[in-house]
């Protein structure tokens, strides 16, 4: 059994010792409604609508901070996975929107966001690194951050590394729809999950900050590609069953299989391989 939780918290920008406290709380939470996977919103430690650089130095911090190792004891019992967004200050200085993955003994892995979004880029630089997917006591888990979901390359390659899980940790600004309809990033999210047969986690934030409003859309949708959970609007989670085997299982008919199918040989744009 994989308990998959989203907790849709409201971090505040400009508060990062409130945010760490309210991440920490967060995981140990999960842990105790029983979550084997907990995954936090994007930049969940620091806020996102900065106001300067000052903001954004005084929020980020590196892999090696005591609250990873705050994560790491809250799932330790459980024998849990996080996977949180958070600023990372690289040794060079340099600020990623990054997401780390963390179980009991510590940081497994970090994940830098290759696709920035709008005002991103005054306060990030990219990642240059392929999205990871990390073997876990759990699962495979791989990683993708918000905007990086919009790109089906992203999920294709990591849905062909093995990920039996995706953990998207987003910040989805409010946008128009029509009414009645799903957040188009959470339909975006269930094509990319049937057409890997892959499980995907969204964990949204919640709250108005600086007078910018989210989505709230924290979803978890199966490998068929049909969400299982939501948190709906305000504070919340998203919590679901989740069969990793499915993710394992690519075969759709008698004579078709998702992965065993394509033929990547075709897949070209004026003569470029766009297929991972």
């Amino acid at each position: 059994m994989t308990i998959v939780t989203c907790r849709q918290i409201a971090p505040r920008v400009g508060e990062p010792s409130h945010n760490v406290e309210l991440t920490v709380s967060a995981v140990r939470a999960g842990v105790d409604a029983g979550a084997t996977v907990i995954v936090l919103p994007e930049l969940a430690t620091a806020g996102y609508v900065f106001a300067n650089d000052a903001e954004v130095a005084d929020a980020a911090r590196s892999p090696d901070d005591a609250l990873f190792a705050a994560w790491a004891d809250a799932v330790r019992p459980a024998g849990a996975v996080v996977v949180g967004g958070f600023a990372e200050r690289s040794a060079d200085g340099a600020v990623f929107n990054s997401a780390a993955v963390v179980d009991g003994g510590g940081v497994l892995a970090v994940y830098r966001k290759t696709h920035l979004w709008d005002h991103e880029h005054e306060w990030f630089v990219a990642g240059d690194e392929p999205p990871p997917v990390v073997d876990t006591t759990v699962g495979n888990i791989g990683v993708a951050i918000c905007y990086d979901l919009e790109f089906p390359e992203v999920t294709r390659l990591l849905a062909l590394a093995g990920a039996e899980l995706i953990a998207v940790p987003t910040n989805w600004p409010l946008v128009d729809r029509p009414a009645g309809e799903r957040p188009p990033e959470v339909v975006i999210a269930m094509a990319a999950a049937r057409v890997n047969r892959v499980a995907i986690a969204c964990c949204d934030r919640a709250g108005i900050e600086r007078g910018q409003r989210w989505t709230e859309g924290s979803t978890i949708i199966a490998a068929d590609g049909w969400p299982v959970a939501a948190a709906g609007p305000g504070e919340g989670v998203a919590s679901a069953d989740v069969d990793l085997a499915r993710s394992r299982n690519k075969h759709l008919a008698e004579h078709n299989d998702a992965f065993g199918d394509r033929r990547p040989e075709l897949y070209r744009v004026a003569g470029a391989l766009h297929d991972p």
